[in-house]
């Protein structure tokens, strides 16, 4: 069944078809404030959020799914926050088109969909090849925040991020079930009310390797959409 494509007529909206160059920041925010990024904004609850307590950056949230967007759009709406923007777009997409290399002063990726069989694990957003190519787009000493409310995600994003040159654990261990001073998305509530547990992972881009060092693999498609068919409607 094909859903209904919601307009969104939103100022902080970012239109137009995938970009066939790197998105003209400056001109979209209107300043040159350091860049975050939120992979999967969800209902916008996480970005709102942040973009309240640093507006002294920049907040770029993406989506694949169009009622994301509108939502996230109506929620920045009325609160009336000036440093977010949203855009409908994959994410390897954006990072291999959209952003130049060294962009980021953060990323946040919160419960991406954890594709739970274990025969679709290979769908899932976080493996090496994209942690390599985040690490390009991270400024040197940029963040890295990974939560997932499933514990062989965790693992897997562990296992993969543990040897990779680029990367600075900033916590104690791998992972913990707290991070002080983190906004909790509704989803993220959703789980907790449960009883259930968040794995929160935090990362730093090296800022002692230079960005030569660090291999770079090609973007693959996303598997949902052929980007240059589907518009940002």
């Amino acid at each position: 069944m094909t859903q209904r494509i919601i307009p969104i007529t939103s100022a902080n909206f970012i239109a137009g078809r995938t970009p066939d160059q790197p998105l003209d920041l400056p001109a979209i925010f209107g300043n040159n404030q350091p860049l975050a990024l939120e992979i999967g904004c969800g209902t916008g609850h996480f970005v709102l959020e942040r973009a309240r307590k640093q507006p002294e950056t920049n907040f770029l949230a993406i989506d694949i799914y169009n009622k994301g967007c509108h939502k996230t759009c109506r929620k920045i709406d009325e609160a009336g926050v000036q440093n977010v923007r949203v855009m409908r777009i994959e994410a390897r997409w954006l990072l291999d088109k959209g952003l130049q290399p060294e962009s980021l002063s953060a990323v946040y990726i919160n419960c991406p969909d954890p594709w739970p069989k274990k025969r679709h694990w290979s769908r899932r957003l976080v493996n090496r090849e994209f942690l390599l190519n985040l690490a390009q787009h991270l400024e040197p000493g940029g963040d890295f925040f990974f939560s997932t409310d499933f514990d062989n995600y965790a693992q897997s994003v562990a296992e993969q991020i543990r040897d990779l040159n680029g990367y600075h654990n900033m916590l104690q261990d791998e992972w913990t079930h707290y991070l002080a001073d983190y906004p909790i998305s509704k989803y993220m509530q959703r789980f907790l009310d449960k009883g259930q547990q968040i794995y929160y992972m935090h990362y730093k881009r090296d800022a002692g390797v230079p960005r030569h060092l660090l291999p770079s693999p090609p973007v693959r498609r996303g598997f949902r959409f052929d980007w240059q068919k589907v518009g940002n409607d």
